[in-house]
């Protein structure tokens, strides 16, 4: 399951197995819809299928009879070695003939994340989009979803913080959503930052937030405080024309200096749980052969 919605690029979303929120009556019928397409295509070895659920309806978004680079991911996840299986069915082996008469479905959680290289081309915008921009992966293992998320930021060099401000400033798409974002933080500790709009509405959900400043609106405003270090944690989803200008400074003073950014509510999500685990977990440390045994 990918972190991210539909819309950003497969191969810079962070994505999780098994799935974490999705329900089994649509898991059931992803499973069902995928062994009719195989079947129909006559697929023999790997195919990538890319699914989107909106609204309680499941949508196909591409098939395609090849393998995906989610092929090593899962591999690992699981510890069935999926290139060579395929190989072998290929040439005319059977899944049962090597012993995979079912599903791999592992007690750990797996998190994949992109690593994105904006910090290394001055002006680049780190919204995501259609358009792959990741030059890397890395994969992080653990008990729950926190902490395999949080593990995984790890490897991408985002050390997600355990104190201080949280800015937040979301459309208004987003601002239903990001209710539950807030409460969580303020229940961890954090401070709330934001502007103008997304303060009101935290408020009126009982949140309390510091008004700050967009850029456009005089100083000290938002970039100051990320530039200071003031902010270790940006929550940012794109705003209305007016503010695109703010938000891409704001994007790009979080990259240049270090601090952890998200430009979707999915996203914030999992950052929380990560910020969570790693508040009242200790971090366990297991080799991949281990947890496969297991």
């Amino acid at each position: 399951q990918h972190i991210e919605h539909a819309g950003v690029h497969s191969g810079d979303s962070a994505c999780v197995l098994p799935p974490h929120d999705i329900s089994e009556d649509h898991l059931s019928l992803l499973r069902q819809h995928t062994e009719a397409m195989a079947m129909a295509l006559g697929v023999k070895g790997l195919m990538n299928v890319q699914y989107a659920i909106h609204e309680d309806q499941v949508y196909v978004l591409e098939v395609n009879p090849r393998a995906s680079r989610t092929v090593p991911f899962v591999s690992k996840a699981t510890g069935k070695p999926l290139a060579k299986i395929a190989a072998r069915v290929m040439v005319g082996q059977s899944l049962r003939q090597q012993g995979l008469t079912n599903v791999p479905t592992p007690k750990h959680i797996s998190v994949k994340e992109a690593v994105l290289p904006f910090n290394k081309f001055p002006g680049a915008d780190g919204i995501l989009g259609p358009e792959m921009k990741s030059t890397g992966e890395v994969m992080g293992i653990g008990p729950t979803f926190g902490e395999a998320f949080l593990k995984a930021q790890m490897g991408a060099g985002s050390m997600l913080p355990l104190k201080g401000k949280v800015f937040i400033s979301v459309n208004n798409r987003d601002k239903a959503g990001v209710v539950d974002v807030a409460r969580r933080l303020r229940g961890a500790g954090f401070t709330l930052v934001a502007t103008d709009g997304t303060r009101m509405h935290l408020e009126a959900n009982g949140i309390p937030a510091e008004k700050i400043l967009k850029i456009h609106e005089g100083r000290p405003h938002v970039e100051d405080a990320i530039r200071s270090r003031e902010v270790v944690l940006v929550i940012n989803s794109p705003l209305d024309e007016q503010s695109q200008h703010d938000d891409l400074h704001v994007r790009r003073a979080a990259i240049m200096n270090g601090v952890p950014y998200t430009t979707t509510l999915a996203g914030a999500t999992a950052a929380v749980a990560g910020i969570e685990a790693r508040l009242h977990t200790p971090l366990s440390v297991k080799a991949l052969q281990d947890y496969h045994s297991d």
